[in-house]
């Protein structure tokens, strides 16, 4: 059984441990932290595996792990500046270098923007909008109800949209898509 128990969380790590790094990284701003946080998470699974009951799917159950530990973080140090480059050593494949300058600059401002705004706001967009939970999953996430996720998300968006306009990321009324 342990080692059933350990293959099995190594092949949730190699499928969903990039996914949890991201996340973290995007809470914390520290790519060490990041990594650290990610590496405790999947621990915690195998610690804990037994509480796996199947009532959510494994990638809601380690982001919530992820979710708790990254908040306790949070809780305990003093905010850090934002990096500059989130989500380096991405693949080759896509877009062009001069796309690429301007994908990173929105990455950037993006990034920036979401580190000035709530942080139960930065939450429910990273894992909404940008991780791609569902309403439920990220409630399960989070530990409270669906219409808590969408009521947040209701005023995060809009609280994010007015720092990419105080951050000159666009100008009024160039982004007026449904948030939902």
């Amino acid at each position: 059984m342990q080692r059933e128990k350990k293959e099995l969380i190594s092949e949730w790590y190699d499928e969903h441990s990039h996914s949890v790094l991201s996340y973290t990284l995007m809470m914390v701003r520290d790519y060490q932290q990041a990594e650290d946080l990610t590496h405790e998470t999947f621990m915690k699974a195998f610690i804990h595996f037994d509480s796996f009951e199947g009532n959510s799917s494994v990638k809601t159950w380690l982001f919530s792990i992820a979710h708790n530990l990254t908040v306790d973080f949070l809780r305990k140090r003093k905010p850090i500046p934002i990096l500059k480059e989130l989500l380096a050593g991405k693949p080759d494949e896509g877009p062009l270098p001069e796309d690429m300058v301007l994908i990173q600059e929105n990455s950037e401002a993006l990034y920036k923007a979401l580190g000035k705004i709530k942080e139960t706001h930065r939450e429910i967009i990273i894992l909404r909008k940008i991780k791609g939970f569902t309403i439920e999953e990220t409630a399960k996430i989070l530990n409270c109800s669906e219409s808590k996720v969408k009521s947040v998300l209701f005023r995060a968006l809009p609280a994010l949209e007015k720092q990419l306009l105080k951050e000159g990321f666009f100008h009024e009324g160039e982004v007026r898509e449904s948030h939902y």
